[in-house]
């Protein structure tokens, strides 16, 4: 039974291509954040081009997400995801030519930052429908009685791809630099534009084909709205990720503060996500449906006091451990909201509700980096971070005191419900 099988998505052939697909995407999105986060910081040493960075990709993301998802609903999703990819690797292609050494030697400091930040933004536009593009490919090539246990793999596969591409890009720019680390960005896209098309076109299940814009994203996210689990889920994850965005500064830490170079900026960005890795694989055997809200609650309030404990270590491996336990937190609560997402969530309306989530949770990622770089032009990195910690534990306690029926949530029947159907 599916049940009690931790691996009953990996057994369907095309699953397993899509993780390939999702894990070599990942891998290059993240590594080419940070090699992007580092050649900025080199240019610049000014934290607020770093939160530049994050504004230039959520202004454009978030203005487009409901737009992507209703075109996401209309269309067939496997030949959308390949456009998606193929623009990506146009993106990723520029950022190799910008920053050829010819080029930086000719062209000016701020010449090479419009560039880059302009590439970014197109990226943000791009990402836009990336997210609704996956969530409800994913849908479509697992049964529905497996979606939690696709949920967690496919997370799970999120978080390996974001653990190795940070350290990866880390080692990358110390040996080889900069520009053929973003060659090899390159090459993972391309790769995975080809791996795409081993996955067989799939049916649009939205039966409102050609309904018009603005009532399509009004009924998207209506839906939200009213459905509490993914709204209290959703806002909270976009709080802790927006006040919690430490990840932004590493750069800072890295450099002027822990003084570990390169090499330690990759461990630092790789620790969180192995973290979460670690979590997601025990979420396999052990689900964590039981409680859900609480346990989503308690999860976010320890990634604060983990963010907090971060910003104040000037040691090494105490920031390691702290960022490591954030990344634990933070697993526990991705598990819940992806959860949470897919079970509640109706076929025809997967593409509207993945894109209000990327406005919630996918911008504040970048709207938090770009408030951790202003706040620590504002008041110093180190309490940037305390204070984006500290804000994250106010709105959880907030929360559970408010919200009592959120405190109550418990997935365990919706689970149930979706494993006894055919």
């Amino acid at each position: 039974m599916a049940k009690k099988d931790p691996y009953a998505a990996l057994r369907i052939k095309e699953f397993n291509i899509f993780i390939v697909l999702r894990f070599a995407l990942v891998f290059a999105w993240s590594m080419q954040f940070i090699v992007i986060e580092w050649q900025v910081y080199s240019l610049t040493k000014d934290p607020l081009s770093l939160g530049i960075i994050g504004l230039m990709e959520i202004i454009p993301a978030f203005t487009m997400a409901l737009f992507a998802g209703h075109i996401v609903d209309q269309k067939e999703k496997r030949n959308l995801l390949a456009i998606c990819i193929a623009a990506f690797s146009l993106i990723s292609l520029g950022l190799f030519l910008l920053t050829w050494p010819k080029v930086i030697a000719d062209w000016s400091t701020n010449s090479i930052l419009y560039g880059i930040y302009t590439l970014v933004f197109f990226g943000g536009f791009l990402r836009s429908f990336f997210g609704p593009t996956i969530f409800s490919l994913v849908a479509l090539i697992v049964p529905k009685k497996i979606y939690p246990n696709a949920a967690t793999w496919s997370s799970s596969t999120w978080q390996m791809a974001s653990v190795l591409g940070p350290a990866f890009a880390g080692f990358a720019i110390n040996w080889i630099g900069v520009h053929w680390a973003l060659c090899i960005v390159f090459g993972l896209v391309m790769f995975s534009l080809v791996v795409l098309f081993q996955i067989k076109r799939k049916p649009i299940l939205n039966p409102k084909i050609g309904e018009p814009v603005m009532q399509s994203l009004k009924e998207g996210v209506k839906f939200v709205f009213k459905t509490k689990a993914i709204l209290g889920a959703i806002t909270l994850d976009m709080v802790a990720v927006l006040f919690g965005g430490a990840v932004a500064l590493l750069p800072i830490f890295a450099q002027d503060i822990l003084e570990v170079g390169s090499e330690g900026f990759g461990v630092l960005r790789a620790a969180p996500a192995v973290g979460a890795f670690l979590t997601m694989l025990i979420t396999a055997y052990i689900p964590i449906s039981k409680n859900a809200g609480l346990k989503l609650l308690g999860a976010i309030f320890g990634f604060g006091i983990c963010i907090i404990v971060f910003g104040l270590s000037s040691i090494f491996w105490i920031s390691v451990v702290a960022l490591f336990f954030s990344g634990v937190t933070d697993g526990v609560s991705m598990v819940i909201r992806q959860t949470i997402l897919q079970i509640k969530t109706p076929d025809h309306m997967r593409g509207r509700v993945a894109s209000v989530n990327s406005m919630f949770v996918g911008s504040s990622n970048e709207l938090g980096a770009f408030e951790s770089g202003l706040t620590a032009k504002l008041m110093g990195t180190v309490t940037a971070v305390v204070f984006g910690g500290t804000m994250t534990l106010i709105t959880v306690v907030t929360t559970g005191i408010v919200s009592p029926s959120f405190r109550k949530l418990d997935l365990t029947k919706d689970i149930e419900a979706h494993e006894n159907s055919d």
